[in-house]
């Protein structure tokens, strides 16, 4: 074990990272539908969680990779209630570093950011997953 050790900057698997309470990340009124294509949203850290908010009268998809948009493995905000109100995604314990949207017009994105740094994440294919099977 190398002698300085014990300064190692938390990973993906450092259960500790996780179980402390996360730091809040808001990003409101984003506009998907300016944007040709999916729009990457970045966070400043790797997501203990997130909550998605769909504000507008179209479907919003979302990916965890641009890859996973544009073909089939992502999952979709449904568009806002006829009365007016957002619909929301269900809570989800994921670990990513960006998440990829398209679709809807105004969407709020609410996520914990845990300590670990988002290139914890990176790949060959840059900070997300492939987008490959089941994988969004």
């Amino acid at each position: 074990m190398p002698e300085n050790s014990w300064k190692l900057a938390p990973g993906l698997h450092h259960v500790g990272a996780y179980q402390v309470s996360a730091k809040p990340f808001c990003s409101g009124n984003i506009e998907c539908k300016v944007h040709v294509g999916p729009m990457q949203v970045s966070f400043p850290g790797v997501t203990s969680w997130l909550y998605v908010i769909n504000r507008a009268g179209d479907d919003c998809k979302v990916g965890y990779s641009k890859n996973g948009v544009l073909n089939t493995n992502y999952f979709v905000v449904p568009a806002s209630s006829s009365n007016g109100g957002p619909s929301y995604s269900p809570l989800m314990p994921v670990k990513v570093s960006e998440i990829w949207i398209s679709g809807s017009s105004v969407v709020d994105i609410v996520a914990g950011i845990t300590y670990i740094s988002a290139t914890q994440t990176k790949t060959n294919l840059g900070t997300s997953w492939s987008g490959s099977t089941g994988v969004g």
